[in-house]
């Protein structure tokens, strides 16, 4: 008989051995858990810290469901007092949804400082990715234009073929294109020469022009995404990918770029595009130390100063149109 790998079996599992001693199982029988068992006073009524850990744990998500933040933050602070320094994964759990229920309540500065906490920690690609999607949520709640546009930035940065942060990042462009208040910002009084130089690589980003072509740039990469990405999809998830496919097209229907400019977009949009290239350039859960990120504009700006469409001294653009909006 052919000897197939896997296939064959060594005869003294089948064999009686006196050696072989019998033991007999202990029976088993499942928890039940009523409905919101959790929310019981007796559920407390126990020694064990980790099932102790549960119950706050459990009152806070609850609670944070139906937006009863005060409550929730309540829960999850008891939560966080019992967690030991080694359970880092729920820790950030409980961070992340305490900087929420701070932002739900305007609680601003408290939000921020658990987001300081948790970016303290951040250790591998997952949690800075979170740390960022979180920095976006309360930018957003806050009307932060400036941190909003930056986290977007750096997710596009840190996950450069992952459409869904592209598509974000074009949309708040345009809500920012129908907005007559993202001009004119000026560096704050007493900083320092570096920080002023921070301050104005950000305000010539707030630019209009500059919106209007990270625009273009970022509705073009989602498109180029999404058609390599539904290749491999089905059902509700390629029905989703039709319909940004659709939106990002009509999106850049209203952005009306000439056609020199779409085309020399989509060369720099799509110079990295390779299957083997995506495969190998990012690891999910990479560790932090061993990774080597450039920002947006080094990455993006750059090529586009090469191709010229954007000049070198400025803003400025050649042969651009403006949207209707502005």
């Amino acid at each position: 008989m052919m000897d197939v790998l896997g296939s064959t079996f060594d005869d003294t599992l089948f064999s009686e051995t006196k050696d072989r001693v019998g033991s007999s199982l202990s029976s088993y029988e499942a928890k039940l858990c009523e409905p919101e068992w959790f929310c019981h006073s007796s559920a407390l009524e126990t020694d064990d810290s980790l099932e102790q850990q549960k119950v706050y744990k459990f009152r806070g998500d609850l609670a944070a469901r139906r937006a009863k933040y005060q409550q929730a933050l309540h829960s999850y602070s008891s939560c966080l007092e019992l967690l030991p320094v080694s359970n880092l994964t729920i820790r950030r759990d409980v961070l992340e949804a305490m900087a929420r229920c701070f932002a739900k309540l305007g609680r601003k500065e408290q939000a921020l400082d658990c987001v300081d906490l948790l970016s303290k920690e951040a250790t591998n690609t997952y949690h800075l990715t979170s740390l960022l999607l979180l920095q976006v949520s309360i930018s957003r709640h806050f009307d932060n234009i400036r941190s909003q546009m930056s986290s977007l930035q750096q997710l596009c940065s840190l996950l450069p073929f992952n459409p869904w942060h592209w598509n974000s990042l074009g949309h708040l462009c345009l809500q920012l294109l129908e907005r007559d208040d993202i001009l004119g910002l000026k560096c704050k009084s007493g900083e320092t020469e570096v920080q002023q130089c921070e301050e104005e690589e950000e305000e010539a980003d707030l630019n209009k022009d500059r919106i209007w072509l990270k625009a273009c740039m970022s509705f073009i990469r989602t498109r180029l995404l999404l058609k390599i990405l539904q290749q491999q999809q089905s059902s509700f998830v390629l029905q989703r990918s039709l319909r940004v496919l659709q939106t990002s097209g009509e999106a850049l229907q209203l952005l009306r770029p000439e056609e020199a400019t779409l085309q020399s977009l989509t060369e720099v949009m799509s110079e990295d595009l390779i299957l083997e290239k995506m495969r190998t350039d990012f690891q999910d859960g990479e560790l932090l130390v061993n990774m080597c990120v450039q920002n947006f504009r080094e990455r993006w700006w750059s090529k586009l100063l090469l191709t010229g469409i954007l000049t070198s001294d400025g803003p400025e653009f050649n042969k651009m149109k403006k949207t209707s909006a502005s």
